[in-house]
């Protein structure tokens, strides 16, 4: 099995100007390397057929990414409408500034199937490319944010996968994003 960064993830998980809630230490090509020759402490299913989770411990000082709410920390909350990309809608999202986060215990990056990313309209020299990483302190997956499970049903033209809305998942989603938002640094 081989994996590739997507054009998606390289900007976002490398951006040029470096960010501190991105990966540390390593450079894109390491991070690939790695994948493909360290073993995952486990492979999750992901929110449809052609999404698989790889859960490796963190071999960096990558810091936590979900950061749960607290009165303490509550006014350090921000928002804004954003789009990912030039081509996308802006939504809007929410995020910490001015916050110190644990380093996370396991990185698991995010894989589409090549025949997915082809359907997006990427095209990968290998099986799986990786669309994006979650930075926790558990071994398990981060819910996907709800406009995010929102975008993906409004269709790859839009950004999205395609892949239908499932409401109890979305449900689950909002409980957890509740009282969890995102950090900037």
């Amino acid at each position: 099995m081989s994996i590739v960064l997507t054009d998606f993830a390289r900007p976002r998980l490398f951006p040029r100007e470096p960010r501190r809630n991105t990966i540390q230490d390593i450079t894109p090509e390491q991070f690939e390397r790695h994948l493909n020759q360290a073993a995952p402490l486990k492979v999750l299913d992901g929110y449809a057929p052609f999404c698989k989770l790889h859960v490796h411990r963190n071999w960096t000082s990558t810091r936590c990414l979900a950061v749960p709410i607290t009165d303490a920390n509550r006014h350090l909350l921000r928002s804004d409408y954003e789009a990912r990309t030039k081509d996308e809608l802006p939504v809007l999202v929410r995020w910490f500034e001015g916050l110190e986060p644990p380093v996370a215990n396991y990185l698991i990056p995010i894989l589409y199937s090549r025949e997915q990313l082809a359907r997006e309209g990427t095209r990968i020299d290998a099986d799986w490319g990786v669309v994006g990483c979650m930075y926790t302190m558990e071994p398990e997956e981060t819910p996907m944010a709800p406009i995010t499970m929102m975008r993906n049903a409004l269709g790859v033209e839009e950004g999205g996968s395609g892949v239908p809305l499932d409401r109890a998942a979305y449900l689950r989603s909002v409980e957890f994003w509740r009282t969890h938002a995102n950090w900037r640094g």
